[in-house]
């Protein structure tokens, strides 16, 4: 079974960073700093040959919607340069690239050199098409025999390298927690984020993924706020679609309270609005975008037409 690590209740920020507590308050009607994006996923577009060809449909989408930027996978990116596809097709819809998608290894401290080479590669194909930050997962893990505690030392030494990989291209970067891998759990955030080295390394958190691991999201995003530089939007109700998932308003996670925290901040991260792709959709992936843009303009922001 995965266990809990011992920890205490909040984290060792470094003294130069703000403290959260005081921020002020922002209300639905004061104007929006923060720019939106929208990643690419519910469209199905995956870093596998049969599936990355939904680029194109997810940026027409986007565009249309008026959103910011987009997020993806750097293979899937690799994938339409190779085909001499992929400037015409980021000129034609006109939706810069903002983040890549990066998954890297923490648990097998033999592999290390061979996937800070795999994810410098990777980082280099982010930049090349404009992106400025790379959102760093964990890998996937057998979470039913999965021990953190054992793990824990060899997980914060392999962020640390991949972030300073990443970091000497110019590039950000920062950890996106993910359910069924090795940081999943509110405890296993807090134990990651106390240790690792936050001068290059920051936080990068999917809200509903939080929200569907059983912590409060909104507190989670406060406690670590100061190191907050990119966010994955989406909600949660744990019904049968999309993973459990739902467009932004339709849910239990605290999408207003955590955008005006991160409004507050003054980090000023890009907001990525995000659903999990779904066997059987209730709405259309465009509907789903939509439908989230909409609650976003009811707390004040706005996109461009």
């Amino acid at each position: 079974m995965s266990e809990a690590p011992d920890l205490p209740p909040l984290p060792k920020l470094p003294a130069s960073h703000a403290d959260p507590s005081s921020l002020a308050d922002l209300s639905p009607t004061q104007a929006r700093k923060l720019k939106v994006g929208s990643s690419c996923i519910v469209w199905g577009t995956l870093p596998r040959p049969w599936d990355d060809t939904t680029l194109e449909s997810a940026l027409e989408e986007i565009s249309a919607e008026g959103l910011s930027s987009f997020e993806t996978f750097p293979e899937v990116l690799s994938s339409w340069d190779r085909r001499g596809m992929l400037t015409a097709l980021m000129e034609r819809f006109g939706v810069p690239l903002r983040s890549g998608y990066i998954t890297g290894d923490l648990t097998h401290p033999e592999k290390r050199k061979d996937e800070i080479v795999r994810i410098t590669r990777l980082a280099k194909i982010i930049q090349r098409f404009g992106g400025s930050f790379v959102v760093l997962a964990p890998s996937i893990v057998v979470r039913e025999t999965f021990s953190f505690r054992e793990h824990r030392e060899h997980i914060v030494s392999a962020l640390n390298d991949y972030a300073a990989a990443i970091t000497e291209l110019g590039l950000e970067t920062g950890l996106h927690q993910h359910t069924g891998t090795a940081i999943e759990s509110r405890d296993e955030v807090y134990a990651v984020m106390e240790a690792v080295n936050t001068e290059i390394l920051k936080f990068a958190p999917d809200v509903g993924q939080i929200q569907k691991g059983g912590a409060d999201a909104a507190k989670v995003v406060k406690d670590f706020l100061p190191l907050v530089k990119h966010v994955h939007l989406k909600d949660y109700k744990g019904w049968q679609f999309y993973s459990g998932y739902c467009p932004l308003g339709m849910g239990e996670v605290a999408i207003s309270e955590i955008v005006d925290m991160v409004e507050g901040a003054g980090q000023n991260p890009e907001l990525v609005i995000e659903l999990d792709p779904s066997d059987e959709e209730p709405m259309a992936a465009r509907e789903t975008l939509s439908t989230s843009k909409a609650y976003l303009e009811s707390l004040g922001y706005r996109f461009h037409s």
